[in-house]
């Protein structure tokens, strides 16, 4: 995966904010609002102080310190930046551009790939997604698209390392929030298209005892993968002479030792149950993304406290012959059935309505706080980085947004935004050609 980097004009106006704001140390004391921790009840009238990047202190009674810039917003409401747990942001900026997409590469296992090292600060997408509160996402090497075959040399399974970025920042390294959070695996499936579609696709006419042999053979091949990824960890621990490194092997290492979860993404309620039964064969941590449908997988998830990263509930539903209304319904299935999950839009034109999807859900039955819930502190505990972002605790970095009423609802403004207590800007290339186009002549 390479590094790409766009260049865009910047305004003299902009220019010199973005000055001010580069200066900021990182300490600020913003007060007179009300907080929204998400993991304790809110406060009226509080105020919050950032020290170093680092929340300090949180309460009524919070004094300035020297060093910290004052930030009064009387009227307004804090809440902790929203966090988007699955996107292509800063490895796509044009999908019909080819030299601006960096998702994926040839071959079917492909763990040694690593998305923040091809993240681009540059993108435009980094601006337009902080607009809408969102001060971090998980940047995933694959686009997820299933093609007619996958695995076995028709296409990639095991597609990378998807890393935590924040929206902020000059390189890579200072956006990242952790490296090589979860290995993205496209879990094969039985894909028996109608012989008319088949033939309309120009591709060969399966039947379904094709597609399931097919299934078993990648199925078994992956198996054999983690297998080799196992002894070659057992040979590197034995220091054995005939030891040669191998880049891919190596990445395998922490998801076979249980350090590195595995992003399954599994569609339907078939593909779920195979996924964790598959797992528990390899002794694995996973997490299942995006997943369509619930069936009676709840309990089993739940039994294997297997959290969940959902896509768009702002879509058609799976089936014609599903309810309208299933993909909104879903979250609070899940939620019924006790399993923790989050929101992700798997995509990086949308990346930004992930504040709605939760919403959505809330409109047919989520409750409120669950869904703000799945949009902060859910998502970073199963992304593993709840002890850095999420939810306004001390000790946490000061990843907050001041609004003027709910985040989740599409008429509240963002009214400001620090990541890691520096504050950002909000213009991006919409306000830019909005107030380009409202100050025609």
């Amino acid at each position: 995966m390479g590094r790409k980097f766009f260049l865009r004009p910047f305004g003299i106006l902009f220019a010199l904010s973005w000055t001010t704001l580069a200066a900021d140390t990182g300490s600020v004391l913003i007060r007179n609002v009300t907080i929204h921790p998400v993991t304790s009840g809110e406060i009226a009238n509080g105020s919050v102080l950032v020290l170093d990047g680092k929340i300090a202190e949180i309460g009524t009674k919070v004094g300035a310190r020297a060093g910290a810039r004052v930030v009064d917003c009387h009227g307004l409401h804090l809440y902790p930046g929203l966090i988007n747990a699955a996107t292509n942001v800063g490895l796509s900026e044009i999908s019909a551009v080819r030299d601006t997409v960096d998702l994926d590469e040839i071959g079917t296992y492909n763990p040694e790939l690593r998305a923040e090292v091809a993240f681009n600060p540059s993108s435009e997408h980094v601006e337009v997604t902080r607009a809408s509160g969102i001060t971090s996402v998980v940047s995933l090497p694959g686009s997820g698209s299933r093609g007619p075959r996958r695995g076995a040399g028709g296409g990639t399974l095991i597609s990378g390392q998807g890393a935590v970025m924040h929206l902020d920042g000059w390189t890579w390294e200072g956006m990242a929030v952790k490296r090589g959070a979860v290995m993205d695996l496209l879990f094969p499936q039985i894909q028996a298209a109608p012989r008319q579609f088949a033939a309309l696709a120009g591709g060969p006419v399966r039947t379904f005892a094709d597609e399931e042999k097919q299934y078993r053979i990648e199925l078994q091949n992956l198996h054999e993968f983690f297998e080799a990824a196992r002894r070659y960890e057992k040979a590197k621990s034995a220091r054995s002479t005939d030891f040669r490194p191998d880049i891919r092997l190596e990445a395998m290492i922490l998801v076979i030792g249980g350090k590195m979860p595995v992003f399954i993404r599994a569609e339907r309620e078939r593909m779920i149950r195979d996924a964790v039964e598959f797992a528990g064969r390899e002794q694995i941590k996973v997490i299942i993304a995006d997943p369509k449908e619930i069936g009676s997988t709840g309990a089993l998830l739940k039994e294997k406290n297997i959290p969940v990263v959902l896509s768009n509930t702002l879509q058609l539903p799976m089936r014609d012959d599903d309810p309208y209304d299933a993909p909104y319904t879903l979250p609070n299935e899940f939620y019924k059935a006790g399993v923790k999950f989050c929101f992700g839009t798997f995509d990086v034109q949308f990346a930004r309505n992930v504040p709605f999807e939760a919403a959505q859900a809330a409109a047919f039955g989520l409750p409120r706080e669950e869904a703000l819930k799945a949009v902060t502190v859910n998502s970073a505990e199963i992304l593993g980085v709840a002890d850095q972002i999420g939810s306004i605790e001390k000790g946490k970095l000061g990843d907050l947004i001041l609004t003027d009423g709910d985040p989740l609802e599409a008429k509240t403004s963002i009214k400001r935004m620090f990541i890691a207590g520096r504050e950002v800007p909000l213009s991006s290339r919409h306000t830019r050609e909005y107030e380009k186009w409202m100050n025609r002549p």
